[in-house]
């Protein structure tokens, strides 16, 4: 078995990660954990829209990670698994939950929303401002189909590229350009800009 110290694995792809956690490295796992938790959970927050739910299924999406690690195709990029089982995991707890009223789920998100979030400005105008349109944008979002919604999660909060977001919905490259323009355009007709 092969062992690295602890700064040298810091500085690895997640696929050597992942490599060397086979290998035995448990570091490897709590690396990559650490590394990818923040994302996950903005991820998995911003496509159900409750802090408390997206706290239990990031959980869940990192236990299954560990549980199906041997099931990742190394010829793969990780991060693109890793969002496909956090896409799925939420896409699993939408199906599952109970319907809300409309005016539950708004008053609900609005105060996940606005203890999420985390101000550096130093004026308070510009903090309340920068607030009330993040919130403005969010609730905007949150009325779009699951599937464009997605797709501009991945592209401008993950910072994934349109390639990586095809691998993880399984389509193909121009339908993911194409998915992006039409939400982008349903998202400015809706914020009316």
């Amino acid at each position: 078995m092969k062992r690295y110290s602890i700064h040298t694995m810091d500085s690895k792809s997640d696929e050597e990660l992942i490599a060397a956690y086979w290998d035995g490295e448990e570091k490897a796992f709590e690396i990559l954990v650490a590394r990818y938790i923040k994302p996950i959970y903005g991820f998995v927050f911003r496509y159900i829209g409750n802090a408390g739910d997206a706290e239990d299924i990031t959980q869940d999406v990192f236990l299954s990670v560990w549980k199906n690690n041997k099931k990742f195709d190394a010829t793969k990029k990780f991060k693109t698994w890793l969002f496909t089982i956090a896409k799925n995991a939420s896409l699993n707890w939408l199906k599952k939950r109970k319907p809300t009223s409309l005016s539950e789920f708004s008053v609900e998100r609005e105060q996940d929303i606005e203890e999420s979030l985390e101000d550096m400005e130093p004026l308070p105008e510009a903090l309340f401002a920068r607030k009330e349109l993040r919130t403005e944008l969010e609730r905007t979002l949150a009325t779009l189909n699951p599937t464009n919604r997605t797709t501009l999660i991945l592209y401008y909060t993950e910072e994934l590229t349109f390639q990586e977001i095809a691998d993880i919905e399984r389509e193909s490259l121009n339908t993911i350009k194409s998915r992006h323009l039409r939400a982008l355009k349903a998202l400015r007709k809706l914020l009316s800009i």
